[in-house]
């Protein structure tokens, strides 16, 4: 029955049985898809348009984000409920409230998709930088994807400052259009004189799926204490039960068994095209880190091993089908529902989502947990390593350098940086003789980072990155001129002057989102070596006391046992105080 239908709306009120209340509804309205769950109290509905930022460049980044700012800017301060989020894959417009406004807050979002308010370009600008200096995005993304697709998410908008009007509208008409969207709605009736008034466009695949990585299972060292995974797998419902249990038995093993962590949970997205990411997480206090990681990756290897028991794949399946029969479950399910209709993939019915959770065994749970273990990303805290377990590193140089002009780093710290005709390179000798090297070649740079003192940052679609600092390397303008010519205009992006002077990097550096693809060198930095001064001459001094003590300070009056005691504590102090000047002196050789 259409929920257009008056007669819909009756049967509903008449029968409220289970099936119509957790029923999905699929109709149209303008030629666009639309679904509709019955629910009773205050009317619901959202707008879903399959474009988000993995849709995006690096160096447009934020374009959608933009848009969705501007298209709520007429609503005000309305007293009903709304809002926008853009995803990685899809952007939502969403409100709840009376019957009217509904219909107008819907009127509203289409009418301003095809008039944006340009007048307030500048200023949304302003609060999405705002917006975005409390953002603390995940690292993972860029690791698994690079700087491109999914792994856009992971780095700040900066496209939105140089985007014109014209970028804007662009983009508004490519991406926010009739066909490329899907409507959905919950509530006791359907909306009278609704109407989606969106140009014509066509519906737009998903994003290409990109990988930074040569070989998986990895892992990668972070500044972060706890250690995070995540996992591509099938998008299935013995997957989601999979995440369950997984994060019972990190709860079980990490924090109530050993409680070296407090917080131990997992997450389940669905990318829409047929596979999910499953994501876990648990927290460590420093000194806990070595036994955290070791305890999370026996819980894994665990599973991997077949490990499973019949209790807790119940106990999860009973709370995921509480899920699916609550009396709000369809409309919780309307949102993931138009993304799946956007990605290609038919609206599924209670009776099947029931009837694929009630027919997982432990069997299926092990096949996901050996489908995880063969795509596994983790990111274990700094100066830590999962090679043990067999997750191989993360790259973090370049295969090679590019040729061309050589340029010496100015502080003779056996660096530097070659421009060539295909790309440029940052250098470094390696303890073997060779050169440790990160490149970008100009093919494939997804942003160039442009300072008005000269500098620049070019960061390639893997995630890597070189910067180019004439000042550090004594290049010539005429090179800078020519490095300038070669990058695609369309990956330039202008920034503000800077608020400290730039410093040089070593090749050997990890993708993080906030230098833009490149981190701090392996090398000892000046930080490093005034904590190993401070560390060694602190080990000295007790050093020198417990020796003193060893030879010198028994007192025949006292006891043996308070000597010794003195003694050895004095030699305790000196070892945690020289451990960890040795650990950071054996790291920073490494590269």
């Amino acid at each position: 029955m259409n929920p257009r239908d008056p007669q819909y709306h009756q049967a509903s009120h008449d029968s409220q049985s289970a099936t119509t209340m957790n029923a999905i509804h699929l109709t149209e309205v303008d030629g666009i898809p639309t679904l509709f769950a019955y629910a009773p109290g205050p009317l619901r509905a959202g707008l879903v348009f399959r474009v988000g930022t993995a849709d995006e460049t690096l160096a447009r980044a934020g374009v959608t984000h933009l848009v969705e700012h501007l298209a709520l800017y007429r609503h005000g301060l309305a007293d009903y409920h709304y809002n926008g989020a853009t995803k990685a894959a899809f952007t939502h417009f969403h409100v709840k409230g009376a019957e009217h406004e509904i219909v107008d807050y819907l009127h509203g979002v289409c009418a301003s998709l095809a008039d944006l308010p340009m007048e307030r370009l500048e200023t949304e600008k302003e609060i999405l930088r705002t917006e975005e200096s409390r953002r603390e995005p995940g690292q993972l993304p860029l690791w698994r994807y690079g700087a491109q697709g999914y792994g856009l998410v992971s780095y700040p908008e900066w496209g939105v400052r140089n985007l014109r009007p014209e970028d804007v509208r662009h983009w508004t008409e490519t991406w926010f259009t009739g066909g490329n969207a899907v409507l959905w709605i919950a509530g006791e009736r359907f909306p009278a004189g609704l109407t989606l008034k969106l140009p014509p466009g066509a519906r737009h695949p998903l994003p290409a799926v990109t990988s930074a990585l040569p070989t998986t299972p990895a892992h990668f060292s972070d500044g972060q204490g706890g250690v995070l995974l995540d996992a591509v797998v099938t998008d299935t419902s013995a997957a989601r039960l999979y995440a369950g249990v997984l994060e019972r038995e990190l709860s079980r093993a990490l924090r109530q068994e050993d409680g070296n962590s407090y917080t131990a949970a997992t997450d389940y997205t669905s990318r829409r095209d047929g596979h999910a990411v499953v994501t876990a997480f648990a927290d460590s206090l420093p000194a806990k880190q070595d036994a955290v990681l070791g305890g999370f990756v026996d819980v894994l290897a665990a599973l991997q091993a077949g490990r499973i028991a019949q209790a807790d794949l119940e106990a999860v399946r009973t709370r995921a089908d509480a899920g699916l029969t609550a009396a709000d479950a369809a409309v919780r399910r309307l949102p993931g529902t138009a993304e799946d209709l956007l990605a290609g993939r038919p609206p599924r019915g209670l009776d099947e989502l029931r009837h694929e959770l009630w027919s997982v065994t432990p069997g299926h749970l092990h096949a996901v947990a050996l489908e995880a273990a063969g795509t596994a990303l983790l990111q274990v805290p700094s100066g830590h390593s999962a090679s043990w377990a067999g997750y191989a590193e993360a790259p973090v140089r370049s295969t090679y350098a590019v040729t061309g002009r050589r340029f010496e780093a100015v502080a003779k710290d056996g660096s530097a940086l070659v421009v060539g005709e295909d790309g440029v390179s940052v250098t470094v000798r390696g303890r073997d003789g060779g050169d440790l090297a990160v490149t970008v070649p100009y093919r494939s740079c997804a942003a160039v980072l442009s300072w008005p003192d000269g500098g620049r940052r070019l960061i390639g679609t893997d995630g890597l990155a070189v910067s180019v600092e004439p000042g550090l390397y004594g290049v010539d303008a005429h090179t800078m001129a020519v490095l300038d010519a070669a990058v695609p205009p369309h990956a330039r992006v202008q920034l503000p002057p800077r608020q400290s002077a730039p410093r040089a990097e070593a090749p050997a550096a990890a993708p993080t989102a906030e230098s833009g693809g490149a981190a701090a060198p392996t090398r000892r930095t000046g930080g490093q070596t005034a904590a190993l001064v401070v560390l060694f001459l602190l080990g000295g001094l007790f050093a020198f006391v417990a020796l003193a003590t060893t030879v010198f300070g028994r007192d025949p009056q006292s006891g043996t046992g308070e000597w010794l005691g003195l003694s050895g504590f004095l030699w305790a102090v000196t070892g945690l105080i020289v451990w960890p000047a040795v650990r950071i002196l054996r790291r920073t050789r490494r590269a």
